[in-house]
């Protein structure tokens, strides 16, 4: 696991493949995901050593000029946030369910970042502006208490930022709700 996760969000997409491309050869940093976004952004996602994201993200923002909307870096990222963020994690038991929504992709990180390492959860995704009018969305499982920690963590790291839309904890879902989750 890389100990650094960097993020940079481009109100353009021709200029955030240029970016892109320049904060890849510029560090041994490797690409997590880089894609368009609604409505009509890009958003990059690295991962690596945190002088190396650092680097990139700088890089980043160097090329991107007046076209970077956000750019961040979170180290000593938590070791759940990348199989939920590229949808590698197996479906857990899902005992109660925390969901919390942002207005965008960094600030969903980084509030999942913060449940995980606050609280015995599992994440089970985070879903990044692709399909959402450019919000975000992370969704949580474990014992109900642990899953209220873990939405408090990420609702008081971005208390100050007005990011979260909503969120909820739903203490025993039906069964059938794991359908629609998977």
């Amino acid at each position: 696991m890389k100990k650094a996760l960097g993020f940079i969000e481009f109100k353009t997409i021709p200029v955030g493949i240029e970016a892109t491309d320049e904060m890849l050869k510029s560090g041994n940093v490797e690409l997590v995901t880089s894609t368009p976004i609604c409505p009509g952004k890009f958003m990059t996602i690295i991962s690596g050593d945190v002088g190396a994201v650092q680097s990139s993200i700088k890089t980043g923002e160097r090329i991107g000029d007046s076209y970077v909307i956000d750019a961040y870096m979170i180290s000593n990222i938590n070791e759940k946030v990348m199989p939920a963020l590229t949808g590698t994690m197996p479906m857990p038991e899902i005992e109660s369910l925390g969901m919390v929504e942002t207005i965008d992709g960094i600030s969903s990180i980084l509030a999942a970042d913060a449940a995980a390492k606050a609280s015995n959860i599992e994440l089970i995704e985070i879903r990044i502006a692709r399909g959402l009018g450019g919000k975000a969305y992370f969704i949580v499982t474990g014992e109900v208490s642990s899953v209220k920690r873990a939405i408090q963590a990420a609702i008081d790291v971005l208390k100050e930022t007005s990011s979260i839309t909503s969120h909820t904890v739903i203490a025993r879902p039906h069964k059938d709700l794991k359908n629609i989750l998977a």
